[in-house]
């Protein structure tokens, strides 16, 4: 038996930082009106030509470096992406050509928005534990500020660009919860509710890339809802209570539902790893952002258990708990 262990971590923030004074300046808003309904103090927007996959490739360099690897150990690439740098072909094989792994290691795009890390991790979780690769790099990046509408002051303040890596390493499933590793993954979907929060255009629909909408208080609503569900369903899952963990690490969306989520559950707010002062909402990217930061300020620490969740457009949402 073979589990998934998180062997390395890594994030890369655009230099363009962004405050809300400064989107004040062309936008109908102001700093104290961002706080008070997000929690957001500023977020990078990337430069001009700076793509998704070159955010990638930083984030997935300083999770190799944390791992203490090279790009040649890498026999998977799974990357979580709303904002892809073509249509095709997917992003990750850019990312596989800049990191300079081996030629023929498999690599490709995931697409469940701000889910997407957790299904992305869920893949290639499972990847390993069929034998299918030994060594995998899973990221989430995204150029959300190239989605936005910056006359909708409702959403062109909540999102930024960034992104965040993790290596996977094969390692003997002996053992239980105390083991290190990846004990479960909980994915989901609701298609029904798809008007929520989506882009108003693509390919196949209007051949533009479309705007970021949004119907606010029914995406709370539901956020707060389905994660504190997944988290409930992780935790039984594994014979576990709230009281077990020691850290959350949420998709970074609106501290709002992050509070919310976790009064829900009656979990002491201290315990929810909390990042989107610092980069906003990054979608598929916010989790391993979220992780990578906590890492480096001292927060999470090797041992710790985590419960991981997020909830994206579609509606699409999941968890995973994980000894780190």
């Amino acid at each position: 038996m073979v589990r998934s262990v998180i062997a390395g971590c890594g994030a890369y923030l655009p230099a363009n930082r962004v405050t809300n004074d400064d989107l004040a300046q062309r936008v109908d808003t102001s700093d104290a009106w961002i706080r008070e309904r997000s929690g957001i103090v500023a977020r990078h927007f990337a430069a001009e030509g700076e793509l998704t996959s070159d955010l990638a490739a930083q984030a997935a360099r300083a999770a190799l470096a944390d791992a203490g690897l090279e790009a040649d150990a890498v026999d998977l690439i799974v990357l979580a992406t709303a904002t892809p740098d073509k249509t095709f072909p997917a992003t990750a094989v850019r990312v596989q050509t800049l990191l300079g792994c081996r030629p023929g290691v498999p690599a490709f795009d995931v697409q469940a928005v701000c889910s997407g890390f957790l299904y992305a991790l869920g893949v290639a979780d499972s990847m390993v534990k069929v034998g299918l690769a030994r060594t995998a790099l899973v990221i989430g990046a995204e150029t959300f500020s190239r989605l936005l509408d910056f006359n909708d002051r409702t959403t062109c303040v909540l999102f930024g660009d960034g992104a965040g890596a993790v290596v996977l390493q094969a390692s003997d499933a002996s053992g239980g919860l105390e083991q290190r590793g990846i004990h479960s993954v909980h994915l989901h979907a609701d298609g029904r509710y798809q008007d929520l929060l989506y882009v108003d255009g693509g390919p196949s629909s209007t051949q533009t890339t479309g705007f970021v909408r949004m119907h606010g208080k029914e995406v709370f609503r539901h956020a707060v809802t389905n994660l504190s569900g997944v988290v409930t369903e992780a935790l039984e899952a594994n014979g576990l209570s709230a009281a077990d963990l020691d850290w959350i690490v949420p998709h970074q969306a609106n501290q709002r539902i992050l509070d919310g989520t976790a009064r829900k559950l009656e979990i002491d707010p201290a315990r929810v790893i909390s990042t989107i002062a610092l980069h906003a909402n990054t979608s598929a990217a916010s989790v391993p952002l979220a992780m990578s930061v906590a890492r480096a300020d001292g927060r999470l620490k090797a041992g710790d258990l985590v419960l991981l969740e997020a909830l994206g457009g579609g509606f699409t949402w999941g968890a995973a708990l994980v000894r780190l």
